[in-house]
């Protein structure tokens, strides 16, 4: 991508970076890993969809501040910011499906009041947005310059126009004022801190699994996914969020398995005799998702490290100890929503 004005930004790898949508899944990891490489963290979440349990542990740490707030309002933050990384916004279907127009507000008023911050501080602006702007892509692998094959109408349509929003908006902002921006374009993540209930995949089998239910397949799981271990996503925001690079740049896995095979190695690795159940699947659920990441090898020097089989078995343990600890607290179990 071409850059029209000369953009500004923090000093890579350095400075206090604001997260927005930090106590979210993705975004808790992120904080964590910046926090480890010594930088300054602003967690920001209204707590819609994001668990307060997520960063739990963080609280006493002397460079991380959590600021419960909406960034669909504009966001006050005293003092330099040398990178702001906006990763608020409702991802599951659960929450796109239940939230709709709060999900198209924070991809537009949202992204728009954050790219301002980025502006105002001269800082990097680095957009988590989503393999979902492919939609039920035609193109196999897919690369940054196919232009997807998505329904602005349909059920997943806020979620999926909400990401291709955000992204004009954050060229239109390096373009018009300037501001370095970077667009990562995430596909299927899984591992610890995935809410139970949130209708993905992953984190649904693997509670099913573990309680000894069917396994909820989604038609005949012969569509596939490409799924990447939420160390090896982060990884990879980071590289972005430190580089100049403008992008769009795909992070993912680009090894596929279907569905039915997912649910296989899901009960061989936590020895259940769950049986497979078949079910419905959602309209316009996507049947192929494979990235193409020469992009990310190129330019970031990020590949994922991670094989499938051992970040499922991470998140296995992870999900089992929640669970038990959640039991013998007698509270709701791990990753129901609201979950504090």
């Amino acid at each position: 991508m071409s850059d029209v004005a000369r953009p500004t930004g923090g000093t890579p790898g350095s400075g206090r970076v604001v997260v927005t949508g930090g106590a979210g899944f993705l975004g808790s990891h992120l904080c964590r890993v910046l926090l480890g490489a010594g930088r300054e963290v602003v967690c920001v979440d209204n707590l819609c969809t994001g668990r307060p349990a997520n960063v739990a542990d963080l609280a006493g740490h002397p460079r991380f501040r959590f600021v419960e707030a909406d960034v669909t309002e504009p966001l006050a933050i005293d003092g330099p910011v040398s990178a702001v990384a906006h990763l608020a916004c409702a991802a599951s279907p659960v929450d796109y499906f239940e939230l709709p127009v709060a999900t198209l507000r924070a991809g537009g008023h949202g992204t728009y009041n954050m790219l301002e911050l980025a502006r105002a501080k001269g800082a990097r602006f680095l957009l988590a947005s989503t393999s979902e702007v492919y939609g039920d892509p035609l193109v196999h692998p897919q690369t940054e310059e196919y232009w997807g094959n998505v329904n602005p109408v349909g059920p997943r349509a806020v979620y999926d126009e909400s990401k291709r929003f955000s992204e004009a908006m954050a060229v239109a902002f390096r373009k018009e004022f300037g501001v370095s921006t970077g667009i990562a374009r995430i596909f299927n993540s899984y591992g610890p801190f995935m809410r139970a209930d949130d209708g993905r995949v992953v984190p649904a089998f693997i509670t099913q699994a573990l309680r000894g239910e069917p396994l909820s397949v989604m038609s005949d799981g012969r569509q596939t996914r490409s799924l990447c271990y939420v160390d090896d996503t982060v990884d990879g925001l980071v590289a972005l969020l430190d580089s100049a690079e403008a992008g769009p740049v795909n992070l993912g896995n680009p090894n596929e398995i279907t569905v039915l095979e997912l649910a296989g190695l899901i009960v061989e690795i936590t020895g259940s005799r769950s049986p497979l159940t078949y079910i419905a699947p959602h309209p316009d659920d996507p049947r192929r998702r494979k990235p193409d990441i020469a992009r990310a090898r190129t330019l970031l020097g990020w590949e994922p490290r991670v094989a499938l089989s051992d970040g499922l078995k991470r998140t296995v343990e992870w999900f089992t100890q929640a669970e038990a600890q959640a039991v013998t607290r007698g509270r709701a179990r791990p990753g129901d929503r609201r979950l504090h």
